[in-house]
């Protein structure tokens, strides 16, 4: 069960190591990709660890906003980690929409390629936001800590499996990569809703509720088949 929940769970950040890594120099994408999620599997021990010690202290208030009948906010460590999380991911899948649908496209303007330090950073770091969904659901099934371990590791080494053919597949079908964005940008929408929930925040007397599993997988769904949907009136459009 818990196998299962750390691979559903880890669509989504699946998705961004796969993004994050084209931006590496081609020989290294694949290096960074597996010490990058192998870095971030002992972290997510090692943060479950820390979890099961001391869970109440992510849930206690560090400060509070409170604004007349405006707006209301409680903040958490937990909170503020999505939060700024989703945040970054918002901002990531905006930029490189942007980038794609950019007029300019004189060849002296490529992109470099970054650091591969700063991508393994961000990579572990966006693993580490992430895990947290996942480690909170595993503590709900499960106390003994080396069941949650176990199940981490085999989900980390599927993700090293995955992650290798998700990238080669975004390579070879370059207009899902616009898909992918997207369903990045909903990511980073469904992070600051459950960060808003965790923190309480209530904007003009609305209380901030968390987007449902459901309904991200259903806002999927309905993405990937209108991309579906288009790509054959498309291809229609040509042979015409």
């Amino acid at each position: 069960m818990l196998v299962i929940l750390q691979a559903v769970l880890g669509f989504d950040n699946l998705l961004y190591i796969s993004i994050e890594s084209k931006r590496a120099p081609k020989e290294k994408q694949a290096f960074v990709r597996n010490v990058g999620i192998a870095m971030a599997m002992v972290l997510r021990i090692a943060l479950l660890f820390i979890l099961m010690s001391v869970i109440e202290y992510f849930q206690d208030p560090i400060f509070k906003i409170h604004w007349a009948e405006y707006v209301y906010a409680s903040i958490n460590i937990h909170s503020l980690i999505v939060l700024a999380g989703g945040a970054f991911i918002i901002y990531t899948a905006t930029k490189e929409i942007m980038h794609m649908l950019s007029i300019e496209k004189d060849s002296s303007e490529v992109e470099k390629p970054k650091s591969v330090k700063s991508i393994i950073f961000w990579v572990v770091l966006m693993n580490l936001v992430f895990s947290f969904d996942s480690i909170l659901s595993a503590m709900a099934l499960t106390k003994e800590f080396w069941v949650m371990a176990t199940a981490i590791i085999i989900g980390g080494l599927l993700m090293i499996w995955l992650s290798g053919k998700v990238t080669e597949f975004l390579k070879k079908n370059q207009l899902y990569e616009v898909l992918g964005l997207f369903i990045l940008f909903v990511v980073g929408i469904m992070l600051i809703t459950e960060g808003g929930h965790l923190a309480h925040i209530i904007l003009f007397g609305n209380e901030i509720t968390p987007m449902s599993k459901t309904t991200f997988y259903f806002v999927i769904g309905i993405l990937i088949l209108t991309d579906i949907a288009q790509s054959i009136y498309q291809k229609k459009l040509n042979k015409n």
